[in-house]
């Protein structure tokens, strides 16, 4: 038997009987002894096998089955520009801690530097994440850490082998499991809670059995993980008087805040900060607080906090906003409200998630899933196919240009109950609302309008689309069943006038919350 046969043989066994069921591949020459490898253990129903010919999207792919499954994906491609096309997905799957095993086939080390044919440097290929560049075989469980790995194979020629024997008999499959750590003790006076949107890699329940014991007033990104999360806490939380008033002695914050300004401002009232979060170990060594900790803490000796004041002004600023008229985040709003119980969410970076932590209802009954390890807009379409394939019924929201961005994902649509509704304001809708927005030339440079009817696009690729343009058909839309892929395309006022309308909003919730709390 071969050498690169073999060496394929022993990583896919081990990989299987580590409790991995997902590989994502691409076709190749150089990862052909792996493909022919993972084909035999999938004709054997012990993996299922997923064909992507996007290494790109194959990567995002793996990232949301990654996600939704909690567990480790493979996901494998053969040499040079194959591998660097996983860096982004490498990147997110690193600072959102996800479980991705990057598998990169290489030309043997000899050829390095020769210039032969599709070889480069793949060994620093991968930021923060260390290279295990193997011609051996080499035991894959001492590398399950719950963080990302690469692994890059050099394979010599031959790499096919005519024989045959049945190298996948007597498997025994014994799933390692990371779990999080949550111990230690936790000594504060009263204060508030902030969650990051990626709730520092830790399970949904586990931070809601924290702040159920600490019993503080709780500001989430993601309010639809959170149902006793104060609602509309960004937007309140703008005004600076509000956010001294506020002020506490302590803020927990979990995790990584990174939607909006007027979070991080208030976050730095507080007299103490204290973060809780496993990345300070490695990615986010330089992070500063009065306290850092690497885990959730199991015990918690800290005074209770009234949250009385907290949800009289959260309900101020909710009287606020009814009747909104028909916009982005009425959209946001309407898409919120009426999502089943026991479907999942994938919310786009950029006005999206921003709108939804804003404006949307603290609730629960759903799985919300983003891609905040570095908030990019590329790949959505792909990691949102990766999720939708561990539910039942899958829902999306993305803007227009994450959409474009990531469009050649629809060339491999999944067979499962998925609706994507995309935002479309003709362009980049955040830019509108940050200070670039007076700069000369900002339509050519920020706004970047496509000018493209999306719903043509969308139809080209054989998916049922349609447009909507106004709250009583998008609702129509909501309640409508879920059957195979449907992409609908939120029609929304111009970016202008989005823009216009948050500020207006954002200076009528203030204006109410100073005179509820006699600040006026």
């Amino acid at each position: 038997m071969i050498n690169s046969t073999n060496l394929a043989r022993s990583l896919v066994r081990q990989l299987i009987e580590l409790g991995v069921c997902d590989f994502v591949i691409s076709p190749g020459s150089r990862n052909a002894p792996l493909l022919i490898a993972l084909g035999e253990a999938a004709d054997k129903s012990l993996i299922k096998l997923h064909v992507k010919i996007d290494e790109r999207g194959a990567a995002y792919f793996a990232l949301g089955l990654s996600k939704a499954s909690d567990n480790y994906v493979a996901v494998v491609c053969t040499s040079g520009t194959a591998a660097a096309n996983f860096l982004p997905a490498v990147l997110e799957s690193v600072h959102g801690r996800n479980k991705v095993i990057f598998i990169t086939a290489d030309r043997p080390a000899k050829l390095r530097n020769t210039g032969a044919n599709q070889t480069t440097n793949q060994i620093n290929l991968y930021p923060f994440v260390k290279t295990h560049d193997l011609t051996s075989e080499i035991e894959v469980k001492r590398l399950f850490d719950g963080q990302p790995i690469h692994l890059n194979i050099q394979f010599e020629e031959p790499l096919v082998d005519s024989q045959s024997n049945d190298w996948l008999a007597g498997i025994q499959i014994k799933p390692v499991k990371n779990e999080n750590i949550v111990s230690g003790e936790l000594r504060a006076t009263s204060g508030v809670v902030v969650i990051g949107h990626d709730r520092a890699g830790y399970k949904r329940n586990e931070i809601a059995n924290f702040i159920s014991k600490l019993n503080w007033p709780v500001v989430s990104e993601d309010p639809l993980s959170f149902p006793t999360s104060i609602a509309h806490a960004s937007l309140f939380l703008s005004d600076e008087t509000v956010r001294n008033f506020l002020a506490p002695e302590n803020i927990i914050s979990i995790g990584r805040t990174t939607l909006s300004r007027s979070i991080n401002n208030f976050i730095n009232c507080a007299k103490k900060r204290i973060v809780i979060d496993p990345r300070i170990k490695d990615i986010d060594f330089n992070r500063q607080a009065d306290e850092l900790l690497s885990h959730l803490p199991s015990e918690l000796v800290c005074e209770q906090s009234d949250q009385k004041i907290w949800q009289s002004i959260s309900a101020r600023a909710s009287a606020e906003l009814q009747g909104l008229n028909w916009s982005e985040q009425l959209a946001a709003i309407s898409i919120c409200e009426n999502l089943p119980d026991d479907s999942a969410l994938y919310v786009g970076s950029s006005r999206p998630i921003r709108d939804i932590e804003a404006f949307a209802k603290p609730r629960n009954g759903i799985e919300v899933f983003a891609n905040r390890g570095l908030a990019g807009i590329d790949g959505n379409i792909s990691t949102i196919f990766g999720i939708a394939e561990k539910f039942s019924t899958t829902y999306a929201i993305l803007g227009d240009l994450a959409f474009l961005h990531d469009i050649s994902a629809l060339a491999s649509v999944p067979k499962k109950n998925l609706k994507i509704f995309v935002i479309d304001n003709n362009g980049g809708g955040i830019f509108s609302t940050l200070p670039q927005a007076s700069a000369k030339n900002f339509e050519k440079l920020f706004g970047t309008p496509h000018n493209l009817e999306l719903s043509k696009i969308v139809s080209g690729f054989g998916i049922s689309s349609c447009e909507v343009n106004n709250l009583t058909d998008l609702q129509a839309k909501m309640t409508s069943p879920v059957k195979g892929v449907e992409v609908i395309i939120v029609k929304v006022p111009n970016r202008n006038e989005n823009a216009k309308q948050l500020m207006q909003i954002t200076q009528n919730v203030s204006s109410a919350v100073r005179m509820g709390i006699n600040l006026a």
